[in-house]
């Protein structure tokens, strides 16, 4: 049995350091700088032809002339950063650009991996689309936005809670998680050229597989040993640091996206302005958490879960299997990590570090909620969630985290135990 176990760690970690060594893949041949020149005016928009575009950079320079159709490429021979410029005494007459000041689009970045080689660069002409909205329609795009980053917050902090819940393990290390889910998934689907839905069943399963091994290698010895929860929590500190570092020794530090369904046009539907990815999000979110409270309310393993987590002495003497109990809660609680990362990758783009930026906002949706508690980890979520986009109306948007970060503070100082949580006494 132990040789059995001891292989297939070992084949999971081989399986992650081969697909992780995916992530930078070699540069290919035929990569282009190109893109559309369409003059826009009254909502129309007409192609722009004889138009000439420069493209500088690692001791390059080359041009092209838009044709009939407006469009225009530049070979580059290697890949790199790129200064992408608009030569607009070209321009045709009653023809300039949106925007006087651009251009130069100075830095564009032309890496793997690339839709047919081409790296698309816009230059907006003519009239500008800007338009001026009130201070409700504001409010009601920022509340969809709220509620749409919330459930994303939501995945992770109901993985993070029911760990806690069954452990009393605080686990610094499920931003890695996060991040691991949105990783694994654009190396599939990036890096082996998988459909993206193939590509996400494969990062759901790797990142269930993920949370076994990290509770089957590290979690589950230091238990035996009888190991306090707060070396145990130093622990998890350590092992976050390990693999974030980990993550961007073999992926780099640039953001990525996915190959698919990023970037499309959004669709009005009253004040609001939505995507189908947005769309698509807020469906797999609830049906995700939806699908888990059911698990653990309804069926025999999720009434162990809560039996163990209320007091897993007295769960063991009944006959119930505990370390199943918490095997079980460790591969749900990844793999909703994982979901997590994955779709907040459509809204962030994927990034080494991009579990760990949230990491402080799972905490404090689950502070808020109640530690341990399935209800309070969702409401604190959407709350976090809402909290954070309705106050850029009033705060600057590069402060918008502070304002959750105080919530944190004052609700520890208050009501320490959550607002969906139980009062317990210690000691």
């Amino acid at each position: 049995m132990h040789r059995r176990v001891t292989a297939a760690l070992g084949a999971v970690l081989v399986a992650l350091v081969a697909l992780l060594a995916f992530a930078n893949p070699a540069a290919a041949d035929g990569e282009r700088i190109g893109g559309q020149l369409e003059n826009r005016v009254d909502g129309k928009k007409t192609p722009v032809e004889g138009v000439v575009i420069t493209v500088t950079g690692n001791g390059f320079e080359g041009s092209a002339t838009s044709g009939p159709d407006g469009k225009w490429e530049v070979p580059v021979p290697a890949l790199g950063n790129y200064d992408v410029t608009i030569d607009v005494s070209t321009l045709p007459e009653g023809v300039a650009l949106t925007e006087e000041d651009k251009v130069t689009i100075e830095q564009v970045p032309v890496k793997p991996p690339l839709f047919n080689g081409l790296k698309t660069v816009t230059f907006p002409l003519g009239q500008s689309t800007a338009t001026t909205t009130s201070v409700w329609e504001q409010a009601a795009q920022l509340t969809v936005s709220g509620l749409e980053f919330g459930l994303l917050i939501a995945l992770g902090a109901l993985g993070l809670s029911i760990i806690y819940g069954t452990t009393g393990l605080v686990n610094f290390a499920h931003g890695e998680i996060i991040t691991f889910g949105a990783l694994s998934t654009w190396v599939l689907n990036a890096g082996l050229g998988l459909n993206f839905f193939l590509a996400a069943i494969g990062g759901l399963l790797l990142s269930a597989a993920f949370g076994w091994l990290n509770n089957a290698a590290l979690w589950r010895p230091l238990r035996k040993r009888g190991t306090g929860l707060i070396a145990m929590m130093i622990v998890s500190i350590g092992l976050a640091l390990f693999l974030r570092n980990l993550f961007q020794f073999f992926v780099g530090g640039d953001k990525k996206s996915y190959t698919e369904y990023a970037g499309l046009a959004g669709m009005s539907i009253g004040p609001v302005s939505v995507t189908p990815t947005d769309i698509g999000i807020f469906i797999t979110a609830i049906l995700a958490l939806v699908a888990t409270v059911l698990v653990l309310s309804k069926s025999r393993l999720g009434k162990a879960t809560r039996a163990v987590s209320d007091n897993p002495s007295l769960a063991a003497g009944a006959g119930i299997n505990v370390e199943r109990v918490i095997t079980f809660v460790w591969v749900i609680g990844a793999a909703l990590a994982g979901l997590g990362g994955m779709l907040l990758g459509f809204t962030q783009q994927v990034s080494f570090q991009m579990g760990f930026q949230i990491l402080l906002l799972v905490f404090a949706a689950v502070t808020l909620g109640g530690l341990g508690t399935i209800a309070g980890a969702i409401f604190g979520s959407l709350v976090v969630g809402l909290f954070i986009q309705l106050t850029t109306l009033i705060v600057p948007t590069e402060l918008k985290n502070v304002g959750a970060l105080l919530v944190l503070i004052v609700i520890l100082l208050v009501r320490p135990y959550g607002l969906l949580g139980r009062r317990e006494r210690i000691g």
